[in-house]
């Protein structure tokens, strides 16, 4: 088995061929395999540039054979790239990934803590096998299902058809179709194909052993097909509710794999989160589990209200990240982004944005919530000029900006989003 060789970079940072980073190059090999996965359409995750790719405002990590590029979120403009500022901001990245439900760190065992000089794909890895470990010492669930066989004893409906025809010559049989209870199901078959994939594409020597030792134990499934409809079609019961955990994780290796059918050394496997995005849950999930001592009566993410209409078209629609309604008289539209002011003003697109969540939402108040990486909490204030036709004895619309610092505790960082926006939500 190679070792991995693991390249830590920024969002919005581009390498190069035959750059070196952290002590590892980045080779031919590997560009040449992002070319091909990056196709003819493109993938959100990195654009092209001469020799090289430019990540976006996706962070995770792309596997390409034995190589892992770990994409990391960054708040501020510093040129720091040292370990020490890389670690942090991968922790970072775990406590948001956690917070919103993405990614379960405090379920790993003991064992896995070794794994944390490695790469966030490596705690995948040892989640979905711990839960996989679990699921075999509890027992893996039974359920019934559909069969049709040869058996030497009659039980559910003859197949007359076919009886006949296999059967002639062998009377002790029978062909029938009937119903058996056993671990032949789907949530198993997922769950083998999602294990020999990790045993294909794993490079951390410490959970080589462990994902053997799973497949000698785990009862052999048929190789199915798998595509997101047979995670829609998916129904967890109390019986197979702890295999939720495992599904979520086998549903993100299985789909966001690419085998390389070139060379068949550099198969892909991407997982990778808008930035934008997981900010915008983070924020939201933080207030939700506040909410309570923050006095709001309501809170929403994307809520959304029709805002245009063509003639013989579709409506388009307006959608604020954070909806907050304290009472009937006092709604709150926040709008959140995942970008470094760096002491500027929000840009006019942004601002003209949330003027019109002003008037859609009869928002009592407005605000742009940004990153801090220096700690800076302090909320700049700001007004709409009013037009010049507009009553001047009505109030005018405020729009402030407030940036929420990073904390290295979760449950920390969370009280003090709350602490702040809520100075924000009595005013």
């Amino acid at each position: 088995m190679a070792n991995n060789k693991l390249i830590r970079v920024f969002e919005h940072q581009s390498i190069k061929l035959d750059q070196v980073i952290e002590g590892i190059t980045f080779d031919k090999n590997t560009l040449d395999a992002l070319q091909r996965y990056y196709g003819e359409n493109g993938v959100p995750y990195y654009s092209l540039i001469n020799n090289g790719v430019k990540f976006n405002e996706f962070v995770g990590v792309i596997q390409i054979g034995n190589t892992i590029i770990e994409v990391l979120p960054k708040a501020d403009n510093s040129s720091n790239e040292s370990e020490e500022n890389k670690r942090k901001w991968q922790a970072i990245l775990i406590k948001m990934l956690t917070a919103v439900g993405l990614f379960d760190v405090h379920s790993t065992s003991d064992s896995s803590l070794k794994l944390k000089a490695n790469s966030i794909l490596d705690l995948y890895f040892a989640l979905f096998i711990k839960e996989v470990e679990y699921l075999l010492h509890s027992g893996l669930t039974k359920q019934y299902r559909k069969k049709e066989a040869n058996v030497t004893a009659l039980k559910g409906n003859l197949q007359f058809g076919k009886h006949i025809q296999q059967n002639l010559t062998h009377q002790e049989r029978f062909y029938v179709h009937h119903t058996t209870y056993d671990v032949d199901h789907k949530l198993h078959h997922i769950l083998y194909k999602a294990l020999k994939l990790l045993k294909q594409i794993n490079t951390n020597s410490e959970l080589h052993g462990r994902i053997s030792s799973l497949l000698l134990q785990f009862p052999e499934m048929p190789d199915i097909k798998v595509t997101k409809a047979t995670f829609d079609k998916l129904v967890f019961s109390r019986k197979t509710q702890s295999y939720k955990q495992s599904i979520d994780i086998a549903k993100l290796l299985l789909l966001n794999y690419h085998p390389d059918i070139v060379t068949g050394r550099n198969n892909v496997l991407a997982l990778m989160f808008d930035m934008n995005v997981l900010w915008e849950r983070f924020v939201f999930v933080s207030l939700r589990k506040y909410k309570t001592n923050l006095g709001i009566e309501a809170i929403s993410a994307q809520q959304s209200k029709p805002f245009w209409k063509p003639v013989g078209g579709q409506t388009s629609m307006m959608r604020p990240d954070i909806v907050i309604n304290q009472n009937t008289d006092n709604c709150v539209v926040l709008d959140t982004k995942w970008k470094n002011l760096n002491g500027y003003n929000p840009s006019p697109d942004d601002l003209r944005q949330m003027y019109v969540y002003h008037e859609y939402f009869n928002a009592k108040r407005v605000a742009l919530i940004y990153p801090s990486s220096n700690g800076d909490t302090k909320e700049i204030k700001g007004a709409y000029i009013k037009p010049p036709n507009k009553n001047t004895e009505e109030p005018d619309n405020t729009c402030s900006v407030i940036p929420l610092k990073t904390e290295d505790n979760l449950q920390e960082w969370q009280r003090d989003i709350c602490k702040v926006l809520s100075e924000y939500l009595l005013i």
